[in-house]
């Protein structure tokens, strides 16, 4: 388990949350939009490798955007990690997880994206 490189600061851990959560919402946004299964089993992974083939439509712009928004998301997930201590960091993506199954319930396969 990855430990902190600082004193817990839940102000800090907070911003890290609300980081994922925006993030996290483009992600389902762009997922929506180019119809992509994005937690189907395998489909972050295609994503990430641009893999535009799991599109159900043709949409380059948002796709790369779609790219974009994951490579953001496992950025920031990491650096969490580092800072607050992976624990902190897994309850946080837990918590984004839950309210974007809650918001986009037409994403309700497994959540968060694998690891790259």
């Amino acid at each position: 388990m990855t430990k902190p490189t600082k004193p817990f600061d839940a102000s800090a851990a907070a911003r890290s949350i609300n980081s994922l959560d925006d993030i996290d919402t483009e992600i389902a946004r762009l997922a929506l939009l180019c119809q992509v299964r994005i937690l189907d089993p395998g489909v972050v992974e295609r994503v990430v490798r641009n893999d535009a083939s799991v599109c159900g439509t043709n949409n380059p712009i948002a796709f790369e955007k779609l790219h974009n928004m994951l490579a953001m998301h496992f950025g920031v997930r990491d650096s969490a990690g580092v800072v607050h201590g992976q624990a902190i960091a897994s309850l946080a993506e837990q918590q984004v997880i839950d309210r974007l199954r809650a918001r986009f319930p037409t994403l309700a396969a497994e959540w968060p994206p694998a690891a790259r």
